[in-house]
């Protein structure tokens, strides 16, 4: 993770904190939008393993430098709109925030 993505978790987690029971208007944007970027680094980087990356080593560095790689590509593939898993997320998100009670995530009519 890097620091924009901590910064929009402790900012989502602050507003739950500052309001029992709300959420921030753009948390399921934001969840959907975090989630499409680690997915797409972990997919990128698999793809990446099997790239001959030259004469890095093949070591830790290698390794620390491919990860990098990949969270970059990722983050330009999500920035884009590209990844096209966003969208989904966020429809599930926010369908399933309709169907709640805002009480501990318990949906209506169950206890």
């Amino acid at each position: 993770m890097d620091i924009r993505t901590n910064m929009a978790a402790l900012q989502v987690t602050q507003a739950q904190h500052a309001q029992p029971g709300k959420v921030a208007a753009d948390a399921p944007a934001s969840a959907a939008h975090e989630f499409e970027k680690m997915f797409l680094t972990q997919m990128v980087d698999e793809m990446l393993k099997e790239v001959d990356m030259g004469d890095f080593g093949a070591g830790q560095a290698e390794d620390a430098w491919r990860y990098f790689l990949a969270e970059a590509f990722a983050s330009e593939i999500a920035a884009q709109g590209q990844g096209g898993i966003a969208p989904g997320i966020r429809r599930a998100l926010e369908a399933y925030g309709t169907t709640s009670t805002g009480v501990a995530g318990k949906p209506e009519g169950r206890e």
